[in-house]
């Protein structure tokens, strides 16, 4: 029976679901057969469901028979408030910040377990990531995860940390009692800081972004690399940041120590803020 294949396919919802889920970066073309395979559903019905996604624009039919995402995905996904449209608030002074810093700089919310990319925006020669737009990561070693969780439900938090946790490097925590300290102390400070944690060159600056109730919505973060970065330079810069994409959202942001500016936008204003001229 088509109910007992992986991916929640008992309805005609879910086997859709399933099928879009087997795209991914590794695997953006897939043929009918691919998608059978990856979806354990019969041939058949891969085939009603690509067609009828197809009519949809939801899926598009390559020149060599293959299928992709379609545009009209994209389309509707824009309208999630979450996603794109967090994006096209907060991209001004993800932009300012990238360019005041010439490092990696990222935009992230959580969802359920993990960590999900909104925005990414590389520097120049800078150190290499292993996130991507639209892709998900592990919480717990991240500096934009660890400011996610350190926010989230206590209940959250303990189902990620009961998990059995990834070392991508050697120097990954993944002590449950010695994440616990570091998530009250980024709760008190305000930022997380996480040297060498998904690789070993890497060190990244995260802060929190609030929205219109006050409630921690996002994350942004600088990624740099670790033997050049210095910690107490890029932390007020991603705060300024992140207090201008709060105030964007509608945040009811605290007076900043300068009367405040910090939250001012990439105007001339907030990029003084942001290059501390």
């Amino acid at each position: 029976m088509e109910d007992g294949h992986r991916g929640g396919t008992g309805s005609v919802v879910g086997r859709a679901l399933c099928v879009l889920e087997a795209f991914t970066p590794a695997t953006p073309v897939l043929t009918l057969t691919d998608i059978s395979r990856h979806t354990e559903l019969p041939l058949t019905t891969v085939y009603r469901l690509v067609k009828e996604l197809t009519a949809h624009r939801v899926l598009e039919r390559e020149t060599g028979g293959g299928y992709r995402i379609g545009l009209h995905l994209w389309e509707i996904a824009a309208l999630a408030p979450r996603g794109l449209g967090l994006r096209e608030l907060a991209l001004p002074y993800l932009s300012d910040l990238g360019h005041v810093t010439r490092e990696n700089v990222q935009l992230a919310v959580r969802e359920e377990l993990s960590v999900l990319y909104v925005e990414r925006l590389a520097g120049r020669n800078s150190v290499r990531v292993l996130t991507r737009v639209g892709g998900r990561f592990a919480l717990a070693p991240t500096g934009v995860g660890r400011v996610l969780l350190a926010h989230a439900p206590a209940e959250v938090q303990e189902r990620v940390l009961a998990q059995p946790m990834v070392a991508y490097t050697e120097h990954t925590l993944r002590d449950p009692a010695r994440l616990r300290r570091i998530l009250a102390e980024v709760r008190h400070s305000g930022v997380a800081v996480c040297p060498r944690q998904v690789t070993p060159d890497g060190l990244s600056v995260a802060a929190p972004v609030h929205g219109a109730g006050g409630e921690v919505v996002a994350a942004v973060s600088v990624v740099a690399h670790v033997d050049r970065a210095e910690p107490r330079a890029l932390i007020p810069l991603v705060q300024v940041a992140a207090r201008g994409i709060s105030r964007a959202l509608g945040a009811p942001l605290p007076p900043a120590d300068d009367g405040g500016r910090a939250g001012e936008g990439p105007g001339a204003a907030g990029h003084a803020r942001l290059t501390g001229t």
